[in-house]
């Protein structure tokens, strides 16, 4: 009857993986938005990677970023911590896999990053620019980065032989 969670002290440093996510993003964030004006763009690697700080008040590629903000902030809030309560009582359950609570715990900390500039400035900061072969690709942030790692990781956890399961 306890859900999952009993002994739910061993697995307290695992907090630290989202904390630390959390805190890389929102480090990275600080930075780019104290150096760079919006659109402004510094090449790292001229013709690959630029830095270009960009505000997206949508979701990933900016969709929805259109509608109206008494719309937007309230349904990104609400599939937010919708979001937060699955992939953490996720987390938190006694039977995951080493790899599925390091996709988990990525997932939260990204989570968690855009979620705070949903709420500061309703729009997620955007910094890290790239063009391959000339296709100029969406800005994104450490975030969006943790999010898709972890979501490849929980994806590979999915179609692994089960006999795997508990590595």
């Amino acid at each position: 009857m306890n859900g999952g969670f009993q002994g739910l002290g061993r697995r307290s440093p695992w907090l630290l993986l989202p904390a630390a996510a959390l805190a890389l993003d929102l480090g990275s964030k600080a930075m780019i938005l104290a150096r760079f004006a919006p659109g402004e763009v510094y090449p790292v690697i001229p013709g690959f990677f630029n830095l270009t700080l960009g505000m997206n008040p949508g979701a990933v590629f900016g969709t929805l970023g259109g509608l109206p903000d008494r719309i937007r902030i309230p349904f990104f809030a609400v599939v937010g911590l919708l979001a937060l309560v699955f992939f953490g009582y996720e987390f938190l359950k006694e039977r995951v896999s080493m790899p599925q609570r390091i996709g988990l715990g990525l997932i939260i900390g990204g989570a968690l990053g855009n979620g705070y500039d949903r709420v500061l400035r309703h729009a997620v900061v955007d910094f890290l620019d790239f063009v391959f072969w000339g296709w100029h690709y969406w800005t994104f942030n450490l975030a969006d980065s943790c999010i898709l790692c972890g979501a490849v990781l929980l994806g590979w956890c999915m179609v692994r032989p089960a006999g795997k399961a508990n590595g």
